[in-house]
């Protein structure tokens, strides 16, 4: 082993990319002075020479630096997310051998899961809630919610009546996307600073309280709230027509088995980033890595 080392644990393609981003850019990896390890990435992914793919959690014990997927865990249990691998992993098998004072780090962590690692006296830094990653990672979103839109809907963008409820970061990415080809684009938010700002960006401002006075048109609907908005009430007034393409997180924002009954074509859009633009999302979530890096005085050289 060398004086220092990574492991990435886990993960989709941003992993994967994440980890030859970081293999090709730095001086880590096979030969340098600080080893690199991808554990639980073995389904023929293309990955760095310099980096060693690895099933064996030991190789933890020598890991100053542990960085896990997004999400962390996989859903239900607390086992490594790594869809790519063809093992299942409790995640205690990780924490176990993770050695003390070593910075690990995971995207989306449930108090569940932090409440298992606190019992190996590890403290989880959640890179999830780092603000330059939700910024920059709406770009990514908001251009696959426009693929899945052209794909799934009849019409052309262009000409569409499109409705984006709530107006965070993805619908202020998503909304000029939509503007510029040529949709009619309402905005349905609760924040009398966000309907301004959503008039001031050239979109039909619905508070919403008056949500359901403004559907008998709409023919593609983006959610971007993770909270039951789209009730069985709200979901009666949209056309039969009407493509919802759901962007929140889990649970979600859609009353899914009342939208099946009407009919409606319903897309439930998790990880965008990771599906659409897996370089684009590693180099993001490499940058914010980084970031936390830096602020906690690891310093990773450059080649």
């Amino acid at each position: 082993m060398g004086n220092s080392a990574i492991a990435i644990v886990g993960g989709d393609l941003r992993q994967i990319c994440m980890a030859n981003l970081l293999a090709e850019k730095t001086g880590i990896g096979s030969g340098a002075s600080c080893d690199l390890y991808g554990l639980f990435l073995d389904k023929e992914m293309e990955m760095s020479s310099r980096i060693t793919a690895t099933d064996d959690v030991r190789v933890l014990e020598y890991c100053n630096i542990v960085i896990f997927a997004l999400p962390m865990a996989d859903t239900g249990d607390q086992t490594v997310n790594a869809p790519f691998s063809i093992h299942k992993v409790p995640l205690r098998d990780c924490f176990g051998h993770v050695r003390p004072g070593a910075l690990v780090l995971g995207g989306m962590v449930k108090e569940k899961t932090a409440q298992l690692a606190s019992e190996y006296g590890l403290v989880i830094e959640d890179y999830f809630l780092r603000e330059e990653l939700a910024v920059l990672n709406a770009v990514p979103t908001a251009e696959g919610a426009l693929e899945i839109a052209m794909r799934e809907s009849p019409r052309t963008i262009a000409g569409s009546i499109c409705m984006i409820t709530g107006y965070g970061r993805i619908a202020k990415a998503l909304a000029p996307l939509l503007l510029s080809l040529g949709a009619k684009v309402k905005v349905g938010a609760r924040k009398h600073e966000d309907l301004a700002w959503s008039k001031v960006a050239g979109c039909q401002p619905v508070h919403l309280s008056q949500l359901g006075e403004q559907l008998s048109d709409v023919e593609i609907l983006f959610n971007t709230v993770p909270a039951m908005i789209l009730d069985k009430g709200i979901l009666k007034k949209l056309p039969p027509q009407c493509l919802i393409i759901d962007l929140a997180s889990k649970p979600g924002g859609v009353d899914f088995e009342t939208a099946k009954t009407l009919g409606l074509n319903v897309v439930w859009a998790l990880s965008l980033p990771g599906k659409v633009a897996p370089i684009t999302a590693g180099e993001i979530l490499l940058d914010t890595i980084y970031h936390i890096l830096e602020e906690k005085g690891f310093i990773i050289e450059s080649d």
